[in-house]
């Protein structure tokens, strides 16, 4: 029996994956730096876990079709609800996120810009 070459090139895309993970730990050691767990983000934790299960649901997927010739189809279309509804949560999270920062920031600068207005009245007197 030949391998599927739809699960050699995810194999392999797992394992390029999983060594470049191992270098970048590597060289945040060599380099002093926190390890890349300590360093991501919880979204991005998410987004992760988010790709590797796609990718494992697509493999199976593709080793049911080839053995049965069908897939469940309401399986499937759950699978994606449930995966782009929580990845439009987090960017919805994250947009309000930048908003709320930006806000801050805005009135950060127009506190700055007033003091700045009035000590140069002061001088000007």
């Amino acid at each position: 029996m030949t391998p599927n070459p739809y699960i050699v090139g995810a194999a392999l895309c797992g394992i390029a994956v999983l060594l470049a993970g191992v270098l970048a730990i590597y060289k945040a050691r060599k380099e002093g730096k926190q390890p890349l767990l300590k360093r991501i983000g919880t979204m991005n934790l998410i987004l992760i876990i988010t790709f590797v299960s796609m990718l494992a649901f697509v493999v199976k997927m593709i080793q049911l079709f080839e053995e049965y010739g069908t897939i469940p189809d309401t399986l499937v279309t759950c699978f994606f609800a449930v995966c782009g509804g929580e990845c439009g949560i987090m960017g919805w999270i994250k947009t309000a996120k930048e908003r709320n920062r930006d806000r801050k920031w805005e009135i950060q600068d127009r506190q700055e810009l007033s003091t700045h207005s009035q000590s140069e009245e002061m001088t000007n007197d």
